[in-house]
């Protein structure tokens, strides 16, 4: 250890902790300094298909924004505008707008059935906005061990796609019209 200069780390203060420095904590290797990596990927995914399907869009943007730029009233999405709500893209097309949201978990967890529940409930009060379609587009072998929850979602949410739904063109259906 003295050798290949491991001792000098904690020694001369390069890292705090050992233990955390050699399971990955201080380098970021840890779960928090991943947490997103596959979130940031899905949403290049996204804007990729996005980019093909040749529509203009919007990332980012939330309800009060989404409501300004295009006249809607969100305010069933937001609870009468008690919450916030941002979405990950904004998409206008055939005269509407298509709120979207999207996440990839490579691993199951509770966060996988709240999210359900959050973007069933955002569904569910989405139909009370004329001209506006929520979109969730999500992936990865998290969902196997939560598939009931996401069924359950996509019973009220038809707009629900996967990585394969959007290889095979459902933003070429979705924003000329065909839904």
């Amino acid at each position: 250890m003295r050798q290949t200069g491991l001792f000098d780390l904690p020694e001369n203060h390069i890292v705090n902790n050992l233990y955390d420095y050699a399971t990955g904590v201080e380098t970021g290797l840890d779960s928090n300094g991943r947490k997103n990596r596959g979130g940031h990927q899905m949403e290049n995914l996204v804007a990729s298909f996005l980019n093909q399907a040749g529509v203009e869009y919007f990332t980012e943007k939330y309800d009060r924004d989404v409501e300004e730029m295009f006249g809607l009233d969100l305010s069933a999405i937001t609870a009468d505008r008690t919450s916030t709500k941002r979405f990950d893209f904004v998409v206008k097309a055939s005269d509407k707008i298509f709120g979207i949201e999207t996440n990839f978990y490579a691993s199951g967890g509770s966060k996988l059935n709240e999210t359900a529940r959050s973007y069933k409930a955002i569904a569910a009060a989405s139909k009370a906005v004329d001209n506006f379609t929520f979109v969730w587009i999500t992936d990865g072998n998290g969902w196997q061990s939560a598939h009931k929850n996401l069924k359950e979602t996509f019973l009220v949410l038809p707009t629900l796609y996967n990585i394969r739904d959007m290889e095979d063109g459902i933003f070429w259906e979705l924003f000329n019209g065909s839904f």
